[in-house]
């Protein structure tokens, strides 16, 4: 296949590209052979001296400075529109490109051969769950598949390899800078308040996860509200939706116990929901997402029903960890919001909540009054904690709480604490690490609150960065504090 001119992408041609992490590496990994001129910049030079390129590098106000002699900007997707690098390559009329746009364009060109199978999801919550399940499917038929993007490697890294489908997970951040992303099919799962502070909004938040409907099939969860809008508006011209009821034409659904197939065949069983190996709803959601696409590509039944009854969840993601004395202790510190934390609580009967961190400006108050129900007990950490609280004290005034802090922020937020009722506990750090200390405490706490059937979850509904490296550090600390805390 002739490898087709990507504009700008032409000898000499200037291109920066920003940040000095895993994308910017992956980009100039790509993009040094052909003879354009790379300048990287970030703004930690320990980053810049960690690269091993011809490329220049320098600062982000360097770059700013000299913006206009760009002819394009590859930004990784944590820049957010805002940023001044971005923000001055905007003003300046230079188009800006993220490493899943570059992707697409060099793929559809036939850089890497035949143009790949591109498969989307994305979505507030069960992502990865979902693109895992669907890359299972694809192994289970026989396709050369890779799993890549927001999961797994950079999506031009899989493309310098041998396959022809890809499962690709995408975040609203990758999305907003793909704009020329036409997938094969692609699916939304569902949107619910979460990168405000990036996107700015609600309505752009929800603009750019619908970037993953403009393919040729597009999929969406009708069971939510805002992700069912979406198909409405969708440019595919192929529409499907899947739900946790009996589906209708043009569906996936569940009937007698069964996955039912009745937008790619009429009422084909695909596997049957007991099979599926994640707890509650969200587990059923996740898997008619995956073989709504997987079925787009003409996945046989028997594949889609072999993946699922073989799937194992991923670290972190509603991961028992132990069972003890009659209380089962679960690790969904990837439920870095209310969204993913209602999904994850919903699953079990009576729950001592493990919540806080970092809520990124979304409010808590419809999660705990759809939960407040199950509530046992709660268990408040990190900086937002305090907010949490509030809910609690407006939507589940009976449930006891224990509030943690650390010594030096004790009493920090006293007064918007004051309207609950619940436990303040300084947290002991001596000869431990922060992350080591906090979940001790905070096992501890929830293992006097919890009773026989209990849960003890750590669903957080915040991200972790205030006492945590990353929710995997954070969910590493609740597992190793549950085995110490049981002996």
């Amino acid at each position: 296949m002739v490898r087709a001119t990507v504009e700008p992408l032409i000898p000499g041609a200037r291109i920066l590209v920003t940040g000095a992490g895993l994308t910017g590496r992956s980009v100039s990994a790509v993009l040094e052979p052909t003879g354009v001129r790379l300048t990287i910049c970030d703004d930690d030079p320990l980053a810049l001296q960690r690269l091993i390129t011809p490329a220049a590098v320098v600062t982000t106000d360097e770059a700013v400075a000299g913006i206009a002699d760009y002819a394009l900007v590859i930004t990784s997707p944590g820049f957010p529109p805002t940023a001044p690098v971005l923000a001055a390559a905007a003003a300046a009329g230079v188009p800006i490109w993220g490493d899943v746009e570059l992707a697409w364009r060099l793929d559809r060109a036939g850089w890497f051969g035949p143009p790949r199978r591109w498969l989307v999801v994305t979505g507030t919550n069960g992502k990865t769950t979902t693109t895992s399940m669907l890359y299972g499917m694809l192994q289970a038929a026989g396709r050369r598949a890779a799993l890549c993007g927001n999961i797994g490697n950079p999506v031009l890294d899989v493309l310098c390899e041998d396959n022809d489908t890809l499962a690709v997970e995408l975040s609203s951040f990758q999305l907003h800078w793909a704009p020329s992303l036409r997938p094969d099919a692609g699916v939304v799962l569902n949107v619910a308040e979460d990168h405000l502070d990036w996107h700015g909004s609600m309505t752009a938040y929800a603009r750019d996860k619908a970037r993953a409907l403009d393919g040729r099939v597009a999929v969406v969860g009708l069971d939510d509200p805002v992700a069912a809008d979406l198909l409405t508006t969708a440019a595919a011209p192929v529409r499907v939706g899947f739900r946790l009821g009996a589906p209708v034409a043009g569906e996936l659904g569940v009937h007698d116990g069964w996955l039912v197939d009745h937008a790619f065949a009429a009422d084909l069983r695909l596997a049957r929901a007991d099979d599926i190996r994640v707890a509650g709803p969200v587990g059923v959601l996740n898997a008619l997402a995956a073989a709504a696409l997987a079925r787009a590509v003409d996945v046989p039944a028997a594949a889609v029903g072999a993946a699922l009854a073989t799937f194992e969840v991923g670290r972190h993601r509603a991961e028992v960890v132990a069972v003890a004395d009659g209380v089962t202790y679960v690790d969904d510190s990837k439920a870095t919001n209310p969204h993913a934390a209602r999904a994850s609580i919903a699953a079990y009967p009576r729950v001592v909540w493990i919540a806080g961190g970092l809520l990124k400006g979304v409010s808590v108050d419809a999660l705990v009054a759809e939960v407040a129900h199950r509530l046992a007990g709660a268990v408040l950490i990190g900086r937002d904690r305090a907010v949490v609280a509030e809910a609690l004290s407006r939507h589940a005034p009976d449930v006891p709480v224990v509030a943690l802090v650390t010594g030096e922020d004790f009493g920090v937020n006293a007064t918007d604490e004051s309207n609950v009722s619940f436990v303040t506990r300084v947290i002991d750090t001596t000869g431990r690490s922060l992350p080591d200390a906090v979940m001790r405490a905070a096992v501890d706490a929830a293992r006097h609150l919890a009773r026989p059937g209990d849960a003890v979850l750590l669903a957080p509904a915040g991200a972790s960065f205030d006492q945590f490296s990353g929710y995997a550090q954070r969910g590493d600390a609740f597992a190793a504090a549950v085995r110490a805390d049981l002996g």
